[in-house]
């Protein structure tokens, strides 16, 4: 019996073999790596991933999907299949061998907060290559003062550099979604590019600058950052966030850190 599409876990699945061999040629998969993919859906990529590396761990929410891929597979390759929420996984215990290569054609209604859930995790995670929703891979690639911008650029870039790869049309899935899709490669800083010394006044800070985007930061930061202290590092108290580069960000964060400690 033919699978349908479940609306509450997000399910597209991919179907063009011209995009899946694209795909599987930027993760460029290697006997012997350690890799997990989150949603493997009916196994499209499943497939080439497992037989190019020989053993493979997938993360599947759908039970209705379990059965059909495990069959679907027998005999290409080892196929571990972990039939759990990706928003509540944790990779730790996969990551016995060594880092991981996290791959996916991540569900669009949770792939902000699954990819938030991962970079808790980036520790064990060598890359990612993840299909999503075209308009959230610009907002990661997105440059300061542009209308794609925002928390999520930000968050994403001081932790990982961010490249997209390729753009993938709705015809590629079914069903057909109503939007075009993007494919982005997500490489770990061995450090992140800008110094900061609390982490999550770093996050706080960049979350509120952008909560409400007209907002200047002296009112989207008032209780966080004074306007004396957003002047010492040149940053004007009557900006905008969408203005604001990872550095200047990180400078807000330090300062405020810096006369925090002091007094």
């Amino acid at each position: 019996m033919t699978h349908q599409a479940r609306k509450r876990f997000g399910q597209n699945f991919l179907h063009d073999p011209t995009v899946i061999d694209r795909i599987v040629a930027a993760i460029k998969p290697k006997p012997g790596q350690h890799m997990v993919e989150i949603g493997p859906g009916q196994g499209a990529l499943t497939r080439p991933l497992l037989a190019a590396v020989g053993e493979l761990d997938v993360i599947e929410i759908d039970r209705d999907l379990v059965g059909p891929l495990a069959e679907k597979l027998a005999g290409v390759g080892t196929l571990r299949i972990h039939r759990q929420d990706a928003l509540k996984s944790d990779l730790h215990p996969l990551a016995h061998n060594g880092k991981l290569r996290v791959v996916g054609n991540l569900p669009y209604n949770i792939s902000t907060p699954l990819l938030f859930h991962l970079i808790d995790q980036l520790d064990v995670i060598e890359d990612m290559h993840f299909m999503l929703q075209k308009e959230v891979v610009d907002r990661m690639v997105a440059a300061p003062d542009t209308d794609d911008y925002g928390r999520l650029s930000v968050m994403v870039q001081y932790h990982c550099l961010p490249q997209r790869l390729l753009i993938v049309g709705p015809g590629a899935f079914k069903p057909a979604p109503k939007v075009d899709s993007a494919v982005i490669r997500l490489v770990p800083h061995a450090a992140p590019p800008v110094s900061v010394t609390n982490y999550p006044l770093f996050a706080t800070i960049v979350n509120r600058a952008f909560m409400q985007r007209r907002k200047t930061l002296r009112n989207a930061l008032n209780d966080l950052v004074s306007p004396d202290q957003m002047a010492h590092v040149g940053v004007s108290p009557t900006a905008r966030g969408e203005t604001l580069s990872l550095a200047q960000f990180a400078e807000l964060a330090n300062v405020a850190e810096r006369d925090r400690v002091a007094g």
